[in-house]
């Protein structure tokens, strides 16, 4: 296992050591902007309690999520799929600082509120059919720090960093095929996070 958590990286650096790509870039918001965006987004956003088919029975999450796009894109997930909301002001120039610094572009956003530490993320790929293939994801973290991890499909290798407020993570290239990533749940961790990824939606 490799751990990233005290280590200054750098975004050209790839984290992983074979079959994806995955940048860390730190935080690219600066302390007041990162503030103001999680105020902004906690209480301006159309949070809803997530939901999953498992096993045939429909599960509601603790855990918030909300879907933003260009377009009322379709985006099905754990058998539930979701219609895009449009982009708000904030989030459009959220979209568009993370391409500027990125050089990817994207059409829409699924966004995650994380209450406490006791909620988190199990070890799953993003893979679905509705997503660009080898696309870039840009996850944007704001408010408490929390641990993530990437553990390879086949040789199980697991590398972990923490993600800071203000941070950005881009994932990109084969990783989704190659690699899990989970946010696990910790009880050090008592304040909220807010996670937006933002995707490419390929329209049929």
């Amino acid at each position: 296992m490799t751990d990233l958590f005290n280590n200054e990286r750098n975004a050209i650096t790839n984290l992983l050591p074979k079959e994806g790509t995955v940048n860390y870039y730190g935080k690219v918001f600066s302390k007041a902007e990162a503030d103001f965006y999680y105020h902004h987004l906690m209480d301006h956003i159309a949070w809803e309690n997530d939901q999953a088919v498992i096993f045939g029975k429909l599960i509601v999450t603790k855990r918030k999520v909300a879907w933003y796009g260009a377009k009322p894109f379709e985006y099905t997930y754990s058998k539930v799929t979701k219609t895009a909301l449009p982009w708000t002001p904030e989030l459009l120039k959220l979209k568009q600082q993370i391409e500027i610094v990125s050089g990817e572009t994207f059409n829409s956003c699924l966004l995650n509120l994380y209450h406490d530490g006791n909620e988190g993320m199990a070890w799953h790929s993003d893979g679905e059919k509705d997503l660009k293939k080898h696309g870039a994801i840009a996850s944007v973290s704001f408010g408490a720090q929390r641990k993530f991890s990437f553990k390879h499909k086949v040789d199980k290798n697991n590398i972990s960093l923490s993600l800071a407020h203000g941070s950005l993570l881009i994932m990109k290239g084969t990783t989704q095929i190659h690699w899990l990533h989970r946010l696990p749940p910790t009880k050090k961790v008592v304040g909220p996070r807010i996670n937006l990824t933002f995707r490419t939606i390929v329209e049929a």
